[in-house]
């Protein structure tokens, strides 16, 4: 198929194909995952979300993260 004359769809297919010909579907996904940015303002969610809890109670919600009991 030309390059040339491809849609955006079928170059995307094509390179998705391509990663896992050479890398396998994890290693495609690990790829893919590198140049995913998210989305949304995680500094305003973080204020967000903190201004609501004392030092305390992040602590506490840490140490339960890494399996501690508080």
């Amino acid at each position: 198929m030309n390059i040339q004359t491809m849609s955006p769809n079928q170059i995307r297919n094509a390179g998705l194909d391509a990663l896992v010909k050479s890398l396998g579907p994890v290693g495609m996904v690990r790829f893919i995952q590198q140049y995913d940015t998210g989305s949304g303002d995680y500094v305003k969610d973080r204020v967000k979300w903190l201004d609501q809890m004392n030092l305390d109670e992040i602590i506490i919600t840490i140490e339960k993260g890494r399996g501690k009991k508080g």
